[in-house]
């Protein structure tokens, strides 16, 4: 009988010591049973006999994790505060390792002078950033930097944000690459997903593009790692592991030997201030644009619809952003003052018209929209902070013979919508677009004469060190769908004119400045803790992150910048506390975060949210 050291895939648990008469190779993939549980595990290592007795292992799959995928997940482990199951199960287990050969592959992709640049400068090195404004043809370098990895018998990683996996996107690379990429994100289906994973094991596939899952799937050989919109904030997760794929895609390179190249026309300032980077300035086509400000309170103001008005009498296309989905934020009682809240988080909740419905956008409770106020029976409630249903309503009554569509999380719940309203739009069946972030990825059409920026300065105001950042890039990203190609203009409502003014021209002198701002306390010359508890009662989880507060003074090169309630103090019925802690080494704010692991407290090491 043979004793093993197994991980339990998803589980917080530490692995466990099984029995089996087979002799069991490190990395294969088993069925375990735990409590009358049948659970997927993975074989850590060989023991002797322990004192205890044992349960037998089930079954033994034919897949299995290969060596550098154990020692990637035990980095996981320890750098994001997780258990090793937990972290292997991120990864997709393979079957076999194929053998990738050298093709002679070419596209009919042409640089220019200052792309060629570019390329040569991300071939001289391991790690680099491509800094292009917004239309300079950082997707004409990634193509040519793929080709020039199929040909050395190589496989590439595309990691993109969901959004980022545009019809557009999805039709460059087929046209490219046909049958040698896969696409692979959270929309495709069971059966995809299998067909996908054998064309792997088959050796067929030469490119994955995809969402931040597709880090991990079995693909072998890689040589390059390229990861677009790298300031995007989707990279991380937002559950355990609380991993950001853009920084293991790093990590991942060293380890593998493969290049990787983060792109952006907003990098963030970490990015900027670690990596290597090439300035790729001004648009692959003849393109220009005009910026307008109105710092009008209200958000379709005169100046905001006649701008609308003059840009569709050209036969041009509008966008429109807002940073809030639905109709309001909140709604509001006037004689008391209170918002209706979500019974079980403390959060303001959703007006959603069209549904008849509040809903909470944090554990997705929904109620009848009330006629009077909850707290004090008046009458008299109001909703603040328009939202996209609303302006798409107003626009719609404005421009009765134009088509107004909505873009955000409520309207493109599936694929085929997506692609659906995108190919109306990129065929101008569609002549005002309102939407959300999702405005801001990917979406490179050249009709649109005007983009719409509204509310940006609630972005702003957010109690955020990396607010003024956010803020700014998203307002580049917007703009920057106008005037693809020809003339556009960029209209902004927002009463802090003098900043933008002074840094939409130059993105790379404000991250210049923002250092200045953030040496001595915040990334990237420091790193970040966020230690969270939560509990039904509300005194147990204060309790909880005192005792945290009360340890973390053992460990004199960590700074509690702050401990106490949570932003949104309650969420799906569970009170919220947390410990903000920063230190000039990763290690410490690590050691701090396993010592406190047994109290059941979650930690979120470089945490990008701090609601």
């Amino acid at each position: 009988m043979q004793y093993y050291l197994v991980s339990l895939l998803k589980s917080p648990l530490s692995p466990l010591t099984y029995q089996s008469s087979q002799t069991l190779s490190i990395g294969t993939l088993v069925d375990i049973s735990l409590n009358k549980r049948k659970l997927k595990g993975v074989i850590l290592e060989v023991i002797q006999e322990p004192a205890f007795k044992c349960e037998e292992i089930l079954f033994t799959c034919k897949e299995y994790y290969p060596k550098v995928t154990l020692d990637l997940a035990k980095f996981i482990a320890e750098y994001y505060v997780c258990s090793l199951g937990e972290a292997l199960s991120l990864f997709v287990p393979t079957i076999s390792i194929p053998l990738h050969v050298k093709e002679d592959f070419a596209t009919d992709i042409v640089l220019s002078d200052e792309q060629q640049r570019a390329y040569n400068f991300i071939q001289a090195h391991d790690a680099s950033l491509l800094f292009g404004d917004t239309g300079s043809g950082k997707s004409e370098i990634y193509m040519k930097l793929f080709e020039q990895t199929i040909r050395d018998g190589k496989t590439a990683i595309f990691l993109m944000p969901e959004i980022g996996l545009t019809p557009q996107m999805k039709n460059r690379l087929k046209h490219h690459f046909g049958e040698k990429i896969a696409l692979w994100h959270s929309k495709i289906t069971a059966k995809k997903k299998a067909q996908i994973l054998s064309d792997l094991e088959e050796g067929k596939i030469s490119i994955i593009a995809g969402t931040r899952s597709a880090l991990f799937l079995p693909l072998q050989n890689i040589g390059l790692i390229v990861v677009d919109e790298e300031h995007d904030d989707s990279y991380k997760s937002s559950s355990r592991p609380r991993y950001n794929a853009k920084d293991l895609a790093l990590l991942f390179g060293k380890k593998l030997g493969a290049r990787v190249l983060l792109g952006s026309a907003t990098p963030t300032l970490t990015s900027f201030h670690k990596i290597p980077y090439f300035r790729l300035r001004g648009t692959y086509f003849d393109s220009q644009s005009r910026t307008f400000f109105d710092d009008n309170h209200n958000d379709l103001s005169s100046k905001v619809i006649d701008t609308i008005q003059k840009t569709l009498d050209q036969n041009r296309q509008v966008v429109v952003f807002l940073p809030t989905r639905a109709n309001f934020k909140y709604i509001t009682c006037k004689a008391c003052g209170a918002n209706v809240e979500c019974p079980y988080c403390s959060v303001g909740m959703s007006l959603h018209v069209e549904a008849n419905a509040l809903k909470c956008h944090y554990c997705n409770y929904a109620e009848v929209i009330p006629k009077a106020c909850p707290k004090c029976g008046c009458e008299d409630i109001i909703a603040n902070r328009i939202g996209t249903a609303e302006v798409a309503l107003r626009l719609s009554e404005h421009f009765k013979d134009k088509v107004i569509q909505k873009f955000d999380r409520d309207e493109v719940t599936t694929a085929n919508k997506l692609k659906d309203i995108l190919t109306k739009f990129n065929e101008n069946k569609i002549d005002v677009m309102v939407g959300t972030q999702m405005l801001s990825k990917g979406h490179d059409y050249h009709n649109v004469g005007l983009a719409v920026i509204l509310g940006v300065d609630s972005l702003l105001g957010i109690s955020d060190f990396r607010a003024r950042e956010r803020a700014l890039a998203l307002v580049l990203q917007i703009a920057g769908r106008s005037g693809r190609k020809g003339y556009g203009e960029v209209l902004i409502q927002t009463k802090n004119e003098p900043f933008f003014r002074e840094y939409l021209g130059d993105f790379e002198q404000f991250l210049s400045d923002e250092l200045v701002y953030r040496k001595g306390l915040y990334p990237p010359y420091k790193k970040m803790l966020r230690l969270m508890a939560s509990h039904v009662k509300e005194d147990k989880a204060k309790a909880l992150i005192d005792k945290v507060s009360s340890i973390a003074q053992n460990f004199p090169q960590v700074e509690i910048v702050g401990f106490g309630k949570s932003n949104i103090t309650k969420i799906a019925g569970k009170y919220r506390f947390e410990l903000l802690a920063r230190s000039d080494s990763s290690k410490a704010l690590l050691e701090l975060a396993h010592s406190v692991k047994p109290l059941h407290v979650e930690a979120d090491i470089d945490p990008l949210s701090f609601s």
